[in-house]
């Protein structure tokens, strides 16, 4: 009886609970135990967890009276301790260099359903432009011992294939999403984690709870459905197309007549109102009109109506990658939202070329890599960026931001997508250093392991089609939310005037073209850009300097 009277006279501080812990901004992360119950209260910023000591004979009359907890049986005193609200202790799984608040965590308690204390691992934001994502494959297998710093599992992002590691020991109990799994909303539960070995088999058939798997209802129903396209195509290569034509109607009313028979009649030209019908309620069928030619002497051709069959399309249909589909995103938003320009310019390359060719011997001397000649394009445009900072910047609403850094994105295409990785700081570099740079990202977008370092951050961006493509002119797409984009061309050959008159020389030269956004860069600004890009280019002595 005094237990019951001690629970009863705390039943308002019981009730209060679940709203205090759906009103804080922390995610609480501490275990509880299948016979431990929860109270909270709150000063100075901090939950406290106290002791109540109540009995399990007390737990029904606790059910029955609203103030129901997921705790389970209640006998154990758990100790005051104090957790600091806004910033919680640790989560059970991070990606490396990433923060806690970027995962989907949600701990499971023990309850009537018979299930031991657990871990809901949910399918984490890896960037700010991720909403879903796949698992490219794990590392782990159900039954396994789990420690911190271990990969669990590899996650294919919006941008690219991250590890994401383990911070706690445990087991991995189930695993809700397979190799290969796509299209796995942020926060839809990916895994299941226990403390104990034991517990390993009480998860053997678990499945998710409601929410998590409603809304994959919820997408699998909005998803086109393959037998409709097989409707299409049957519908497409039907021999005998049910087409539906006015026929000439008498004057007393309308003529019915089966689709096979307008058909016929209108390959042989015979007018339907001629016709008297012998079948349902007086409709005219195909052997009416057979009847009719043969009445007139016509000889109907016992070769079948030519053929209206059309073939299906021959097609391949490609699944999006993750990054293609950011690509598309972000591009189309870009075109839609920023006031595009274009200024383009020749540059004479011929000094450029003959450095470069020093350079490389140099290089291979000394057993290092050859510089390219978008390297050069890079170290110039990072220079020109830093003489002419307006067109460093991006556009906001509120104000433009001007970067002090000049960080160059370089486009490199890859079987998976089109990629940005980032030089930083690429005005302080000198060029052996951004070459060593440009193959390593290089190599690491076609391997699908970018990190999100290595493309975050950039002030401007670099795409070169001419040199591995020949084009010659092209106008690029801005990268948002930066303001410029240069698109490099292919170097060639021509014929300009020489110094005396009728005098000719050749120079290669080489078409740029600048992408401003309007509302940052205005045309003269881009103008002064390019005379100073150009400046570097065609005296690149003065880079070195």
């Amino acid at each position: 009886m005094a237990y019951a009277s001690h629970i009863i006279n705390h039943s308002k501080k019981l009730r209060n609970v679940p709203n205090m812990i759906r009103q804080e901004s922390a995610t609480l992360v501490r275990w509880f135990s299948d016979d431990t119950h929860l109270s909270t209260s709150r000063g100075n910023g901090v939950l406290r967890t106290h002791h109540l000591g109540y009995v399990s004979a007390v737990r029904e009359r606790v059910s029955n009276s609203g103030t129901v907890s997921p705790l389970g049986t209640f006998k154990r005193h758990v100790s005051s301790t104090p957790l600091t609200v806004g910033k919680p202790k640790a989560g059970p799984l991070f990606l490396k260099d990433l923060s806690c608040s970027q995962l989907s965590p949600r701990r499971g308690f023990s309850s009537d359903s018979g299930l031991p204390p657990h871990q809901e691992i949910g399918m984490p934001s890896l960037s700010p432009t991720m909403t879903e994502g796949n698992i490219a494959r794990w590392l782990k297998k159900e039954g396994d011992k789990i420690s911190p710093g271990e990969v669990l599992c590899e996650v294919e992002t919006d941008k690219a294939t991250v590890e994401m590691e383990c911070m706690e020991e445990g087991f991995l109990a189930k695993i809700v999403k397979e190799d290969g799994s796509k299209e796995i909303k942020v926060g839809e539960i990916i895994a299941i984690t226990v403390e104990d070995e034991e517990d390993i088999q009480k998860f053997k058939d678990y499945s998710p709870s409601a929410p998590d798997s409603g809304a994959a209802a919820s997408k699998g129903s909005s998803s086109p459905s393959p037998p409709k396209k097989e409707v299409v195509e049957e519908k497409i290569s039907s021999p005998e197309p049910k087409i539906s034509k006015p026929s000439e109607a008498p004057t007393g009313g309308r003529i019915f007549a089966s689709p096979l028979a307008r058909k016929f009649a209108e390959d042989h030209n015979v007018p339907l109102s001629s016709i008297k019908g012998t079948g349902a309620d007086g409709s005219i069928v195909k052997a009416d009109i057979e009847d009719y030619l043969a009445s007139r002497g016509k000889k109907v051709s016992a070769a079948t109506p030519k053929d209206t069959t059309i073939a299906p399309l021959d097609y391949t249909d490609i699944p999006h990658s993750q990054i293609r589909k950011v690509t598309a995103s972000r591009l189309l938003f870009s075109k839609q939202t920023i006031p595009h320009y274009y200024l383009t310019v020749d540059t004479c390359v011929d000094k450029l070329i003959n450095l470069r060719s020093q350079l490389n011997a140099l290089q291979e001397a000394s057993g290092a890599k050859r510089i390219s000649v978008n390297d050069l394009v890079i170290k110039a445009a990072a220079l020109a960026l830093r003489k002419v900072p307006q067109c460093n910047s991006s556009w906001t609403d509120e104000y433009i931001r001007q970067f002090n850094n000049v960080n160059v994105n370089v486009a490199v295409q890859t079987e998976n997508g089109l990629y940005t990785p980032v030089i930083r700081d690429a005005d302080k570099k000198g060029l052996s250093k951004i070459s060593e740079e440009v193959k390593h990202l290089a190599q690491k977008a076609s391997d699908n392991n970018l990190k999100p370092q290595d493309y975050e951050g950039g002030t401007f961006t670099v795409s070169n089609l001419g040199g591995p493509f020949g084009i010659k002119q092209f106008c690029a797409i801005i990268n948002p939310p930066q303001a410029g984009i240069l698109a490099v061309g292919s170097a060639e050959k021509r014929v300009v005037a020489g110094l005396g008159p009728e005098q000719y020389d050749f120079a290669s030269y080489m078409s740029v073209t600048l992408s401003c956004d309007h509302r940052v860069i205005d045309g003269a600004i881009g103008a002064e850009w390019l005379k100073a890009f150009k400046g570097y280019i065609e005296n690149p002595e003065s880079m070195l300097l």
